[in-house]
């Protein structure tokens, strides 16, 4: 009989020659667990997912209540969905004013494609805007607004119109201009290596888009709901988007994206012409009533109060000769270590220890720490006695 590992290489599709193929038959708090019982710290989060931990006890409640009601029906903005009203009501009360309409899709690369779409739409213009580096997803136009052409070039053509600016270059801003329907930015570069944007930089890219009527739209799909010590890590910047665009740790594991802005812009999409972005499966009202659960943990456990302090934590404990710098802010840092061999050894013998951890697909030589929100400091310190023991035997 074949193994599940045999199965898996057979039978689901690899992105890679050397997955990790971890078997995990259950994962709680921060711990996911194999097939043979042994635990592993999870320093990936489902790369930013499990924002309230594995199997969180409220956001389970939420599905299973959900699940005895209805689950599929018609989705997007036809039936009024209570766990689609209920969570898009949570989520603009804690926003800005301005960004007070949702439209829910499935995913990071979806919500993406919506709110091209949408700028396009709004604005007329047919022009875009992205940073070097920035990775917004894997869907051909998301795809399109990665510099990089190791990851596309054998997908051309790509959606034309995409002009690149230096991140955190105050004098490449000067490329946007009244035919610039949107710039789409993170405020801090996920995977380029987790890199915060500059204050005077993202101030100055919010002042020029206001002035040529271009619509600054945020990338917060890896960093929202609490991972960089606000709630959006635009909130660091004492800017506003026109449009935000969210997913991971939305759905507190369940799949779900969403594309926020105001009813006025949103509403481009009910004219010329009507059905202007449509999904089948978009706001799941299980995922729905999951990601209000979430984000009520969010709130109501005041989880973000401690993440700074908590990512302090970790810098202050990863003490080590092999370590050359550590960046970020928040539960959101990547650490430096050595070129990409280096990266790789250090996941196998990171699964060996009892953790798992990532690369990042623009910067060779760092590894990713972005474990849950609810980590306690007593396991904060068991980490980083696993990471120096990894980097022992680097």
């Amino acid at each position: 009989m074949l193994s599940q590992r045999q199965l898996f290489l057979q039978h689901v599709a690899q992105t890679c020659d050397t997955p990790a193929g971890l078997e995990i038959e259950r994962a709680e708090g921060i711990f996911l667990y194999d097939d043979k019982g042994k635990s592993y710290v999870d320093l990936i989060s489902g790369v930013s997912v499990s924002n309230v931990g594995h199997k969180n006890p409220k956001v389970i409640a939420a599905i299973k209540k959900q699940v005895d009601k209805y689950m599929h029906l018609m989705v997007y903005g036809e039936y009024i969905l209570n766990p689609q009203v209920s969570y898009a009501k949570l989520l603009t009360d804690i926003l800005p004013s301005s960004l007070n309409s949702v439209y829910y899709v499935n995913s990071g690369s979806e919500a993406i494609e919506g709110a091209m779409k949408l700028a396009k739409r709004f604005t007329g213009r047919t022009q875009i805007v992205a940073c070097k580096n920035a990775y917004h997803g894997s869907t051909h136009g998301a795809l399109s607004l990665m510099s990089d052409s190791t990851f596309s070039q054998s997908f051309r053509p790509l959606v034309p119109g995409i002009s690149f600016m230096e991140f955190n270059n105050e004098d490449d801003i000067e490329i946007i201009n009244e035919e610039t329907a949107c710039v789409i930015f993170e405020a801090i570069q996920g995977e380029a290596g987790i890199i915060p944007a500059n204050k005077s930089f993202l101030k100055k890219l919010r002042e020029k888009c206001s002035a040529t009527g271009t619509l600054l739209v945020i990338d917060e799909i890896q960093t929202g709901f609490g991972r960089t010590g606000k709630l959006f890590a635009f909130e660091n910047y004492d800017i506003i988007p026109d449009i935000l665009v969210i997913a991971k740790a939305m759905g507190g594991g369940m799949p779900i994206g969403a594309f926020v802005a105001d009813k006025k812009i949103m509403d481009a999409f009910m004219s010329n012409p009507i059905l202007g972005h449509i999904t089948t499966f978009g706001g799941h009202p299980v995922s729905a009533a999951a990601a209000e659960a979430a984000l009520k943990v969010i709130l109501d456990e005041n989880l973000i109060k401690d993440v700074n302090r908590k990512g302090q934590l970790f810098v202050d404990n990863l003490k080590h000769p092999k370590i050359k710098s550590i960046r970020g802010l928040g539960l959101f840092y990547s650490v430096e270590i050595g070129e990409l061999v280096y990266i790789e050894r250090f996941m196998r013998l990171g699964f060996e220890e009892g953790f798992t951890t990532d690369w990042f697909l623009f910067e060779e030589k760092r590894f990713r720490i972005a474990p849950p929100l609810n980590i306690t400091d007593d396991e904060i310190l068991y980490t980083c006695k696993l990471i120096c023991k990894a980097l022992d035997r680097l």
